[in-house]
């Protein structure tokens, strides 16, 4: 294992301009709720001995479905998302491509054969990504940040817009320091005259080793003249979504986290009732899950996620987008729902 893949923390300087931020307090990045990572009466024995026992449908009994798109021709229409798997996509609008959390690298941890994508969901290559205006990094989780993806395609990155202290596992990697802007919950930025990004807070935690919450953890408001979308990154359920929803409200789109979810770490990632619960909060007109379909990264069955959404989206009257890998997402035209996962 290269040791470059942990990245690198804040430090210096760098370090001590983040302590400025509100959301910075005893020496770590902290929620707007109090989110410990596991309930009290849960031990990290005990969640050892629980992540040993998954459910034997962990991962998907045959390759899954996947269309296999040219993204350099998707210029003719949009705006259009291209969903590659977990929480990693492509947003072509207002004639930019945006590129949110790719993992390119066929696995989602420091050792490239734990937390292996599941066949199917591993058929897009950095080398398939068009020219990117910018890159949107949430946070530095494995499954968000990666260091081999990040590699081969920082040099056709316009620029990247990233959580506070993100930027000092980029420029480890070699990416150029006046393309990074780093932003805390609630600053906004003008990409470009049509095109305004506000980072907001989102109920996770951040960390590649054993120190957590050296860097922040962020979702993101993309609002255009014509649109307006909520990218989700990882989060816990809380008040934080109403609160944006009335802030910034109603969205055309949320994206949002629907899976690796689990009663033993209930804070820090939702429950699939509580994401369509989520999209309600946020004023979204529709819903788009993610964070699943790629990686096993928790204990159910690898499309419990999609059907448990599926059946609340039903009840809470909240549009579902389910467009397969690879697949064009036409925003403001989407195909007919179809249940692709089930194979």
């Amino acid at each position: 294992m290269s040791l470059k893949i942990t990245g690198k923390l804040p430090s210096g300087k760098h370090l001590e301009k983040l302590k400025q931020s509100p959301n910075y307090k005893d020496g770590a990045f902290q929620n707007l709720s109090y989110t410990p990572t596991k309930p009290e009466d849960i031990s990290y024995f005990k969640m050892t001995k629980e992540f040993f026992k998954k459910h034997p449908e962990v991962k998907p009994p045959t390759k899954l479905p996947f269309v296999k798109t040219d993204l350099n021709s998707i210029t003719d229409y949009e705006p259009v998302l291209i969903w590659f798997g977990h929480s990693s996509y492509l947003i072509r609008i207002e004639k930019k491509n945006i590129l949110v959390d790719p993992v390119f690298s066929g696995n989602a941890a420091p050792l490239s054969f734990m937390i292996k994508a599941f066949p199917g969901a591993d058929e897009y290559k950095a080398e398939d990504i068009p020219p990117i205006d910018y890159l949107i990094l949430t946070h530095d989780h494995y499954d968000h940040l990666d260091y081999k993806t990040i590699r081969k395609l920082h040099h056709k990155v316009g620029h990247i817009y990233c959580s506070l202290g993100i930027s000092s596992h980029l420029i480890y990697w070699g990416v150029d320091e006046q393309k990074i802007t780093e932003m805390d919950w609630w600053q906004a930025e003008q990409l470009n005259d049509d095109m305004l990004l506000t980072a907001a807070p989102a109920r996770h935690f951040s960390g590649r080793g054993v120190k957590r919450a050296q860097t922040l953890w962020s979702s993101f408001i993309l609002k255009t003249n014509k649109h307006n979308l909520y990218i989700g990154g990882d989060s816990g359920y809380d008040t934080h979504f109403k609160m944006i929803g009335e802030k910034y409200g109603p969205f055309d789109l949320a994206i949002l986290e629907a899976g690796q979810f689990n009663t033993m770490w209930p804070l820090i990632h939702m429950m699939p009732e509580e994401t369509v619960q989520a999209a309600v909060d946020l004023k979204a007109k529709a819903l788009f899950a993610v964070h699943w379909g790629k990686f096993a990264l928790a204990m159910h069955p690898w499309s419990e996620p999609i059907n448990r959404v599926v059946a609340a989206a039903e009840t809470l009257n909240m549009k579902l987008y389910t467009p397969l890998l690879g697949e064009p997402l036409l925003i403001d035209d989407p195909v007919r729902p179809k249940k692709w996962w089930l194979i």
